[in-house]
């Protein structure tokens, strides 16, 4: 057997006992079902496996537990997103965590060598998905979808050197807003980094400053400089490195690795560094290289309506067209966008955020094609917020002030100053309950009543509901605020609308 072989030394003296018991009912004679032997086998590698000197109980690289304390900041920047995206209108959907691998291959350019591939298990090749976005389209084009604004929420997985340190795992979630549809030009766009606008406001992380661009203006700007047309994507996702390389950096991979010409690679570096508001695009409509280009010029006339959009929503001094934006996917068609954080002066003790960008997003118009078999499209644009970053960020701020994260919820906490209360005490933390009521009772026939009010104290629990000889005798209940330390004495049946009431002011 092939199992066999792969046992250690040490595990089989444990396999030698699990084969030398009893065989089971079924078997006849000393003849081992295969059942019972495989069963035996895997307990003989458990307990070696257990037996190991060395072993290191740790997490895989690039991912995070994420304690109750993580859990509260986390679920209030979730909170605060994604009814942001309601208030816009959208529903939420989900997909599921591993895809066919052939869904997503050929759809994020190089970054495709960064899939989670998945052994397999029944006779289809799976991958973790990368991204939100590619199984929204192949939904879409799956259930024949022509209209849709969702929002989902999920993790995703990519195989690249994780930095903690920059909020950066292999293991992330992201927040994604997507409007599919064919409506008038830009208006869903602006939407978009309304939205962009109004969650990184509402999140109070500082100044910042959304990049935007087109992936037409981007390929003009290519095709003018003298690209040629087989290098676009890979000169794309050279440029889309300039947020975290030098633009020296990013000229000596196009050139030394991706054999551009070192002229046209200089070309590209005078475009690259323009960055303005709607004057810039109307600069770039005077450009002689740019003005003769039929797909730069499209690009150029949805900025420019973009803008006057962005300015009637209120935003437009919040966004700069800037020609170094790229966006690396492939399947990016027209306009791109990037929220990046502005680097503020350090507080006393504060170190500086590098985090890169914190949400990001763009129209891609050919996606849901590639998955039809007619290849019927379906126009989308979106945005993905940057949750790990912006957690990481809350998280490093919190940690400078101080400031202490109340991880339950508990309202008032049930207790005893007497032994032989528990029946009495379990009536009372029903009542609040069936009401609606957020309460707790530790778990002790006869617990003091000094490590009931320190409890509640720690864990910042509001107020105590206390019950005795003497309140039961009078029909009466002791409402006692943690914080103040005052207690009052109400009638027992009116001891839910108190609560309430005194909840509802607080």
């Amino acid at each position: 057997m092939p199992l066999l072989g792969l046992l250690p030394r040490r595990a089989w003296a444990a396999l030698l006992s699990q084969l030398l018991r009893p065989p089971c009912a079924s078997c006849t004679g000393a003849v081992r079902c295969q059942s019972q032997v495989a069963e035996a086998v895997l307990t003989s590698q458990l307990k070696a496996h257990q037996e190991k000197p060395n072993f290191i109980i740790k997490i895989p690289k690039g991912t995070r537990d994420l304690s109750p304390q993580h859990m509260v900041v986390r679920e209030k920047i979730l909170d605060l997103v994604i009814s942001c995206f309601k208030r816009h209108g959208a529903k939420g959907m989900d997909t599921p965590a591993f895809e066919l691998k052939e869904t997503l291959t050929e759809k994020y350019g190089e970054d495709s060598g960064l899939m989670y591939d998945l052994k397999d298990q029944g006779g289809e090749l799976l991958s973790l998905r990368y991204d939100l976005t590619v199984p929204f389209a192949r939904y879409l084009a799956m259930n024949k979808v022509k209209k849709m604004k969702r929002y989902h929420v999920g993790k995703v997985w990519r195989r690249e050197s994780p930095s903690i340190v920059q909020g950066r795992y292999r293991e992330f979630c992201q927040c994604d807003f997507d409007i599919a549809g064919q409506f008038d030009p830009m208006i869903p766009d602006a939407e978009c980094l309304k939205i962009m606008c109004e969650i990184l406001s509402g999140l109070q992380l500082g100044d910042f400053l959304i990049k935007v661009n087109d992936r037409r203006i981007v390929d003009g700007m290519f095709a003018a400089c003298g690209v040629p047309e087989s290098k676009f994507r890979a000169i794309c996702s050279s440029i889309d490195k300039l947020d975290k390389m030098a633009w020296k950096d990013v000229r000596h991979e196009m050139v030394a690795k991706k054999g551009l010409a070192p002229e046209v690679a200089d070309r590209i570096g005078d475009y690259v560094q323009c960055h303005g508001g709607v004057s810039l695009v109307e600069q770039m409509f005077q450009d002689p290289r740019l003005s003769q280009n039929k797909q730069a010029l499209e690009g150029l006339e949805d900025l420019k309506l973009l803008f006057e959009y962005l300015n009637l929503f209120g935003i437009a001094e919040k966004i700069s067209f800037d020609l170094s934006l790229a966006r690396g996917l492939d399947y990016y068609t027209g306009v791109i966008y990037e929220a990046v954080l502005l680097q503020t002066p350090t507080q006393a003790g504060e170190e500086p955020l590098n985090v890169g960008s914190v949400a990001a997003g763009g129209r891609y118009d050919g996606l849901v094609g590639m998955f039809d078999p007619k290849g019927h499209k379906v126009p989308c644009v979106g945005l993905s917020i940057g949750v790990e970053r912006i957690f990481y960020i809350v998280e490093q701020r919190m940690k400078t002030k101080g400031e202490k994260v109340r991880t339950t919820e508990t309202q008032v906490f049930v207790a005893t100053p007497q032994k032989n209360f528990l029946q009495e005490r379990l009536k009372l933390i029903t009542e609040l309950w069936d009401a609606g009521i957020k309460a707790e009772m530790l778990y002790k026939n006869n617990p003091k009543l000094l490590t009931q009010l320190h409890y509640c104290e720690s864990t910042g629990i509001p107020l105590v509901v206390i019950i005795g000889e003497q309140e039961l005798k009078e029909g009466i209940i002791k409402i006692r605020s943690v914080a103040s330390r005052e207690e009052v004495a109400i009638k027992r049946e009116n001891l839910v609308a108190e609560i309430q009431k005194r909840l509802s002011e607080s």
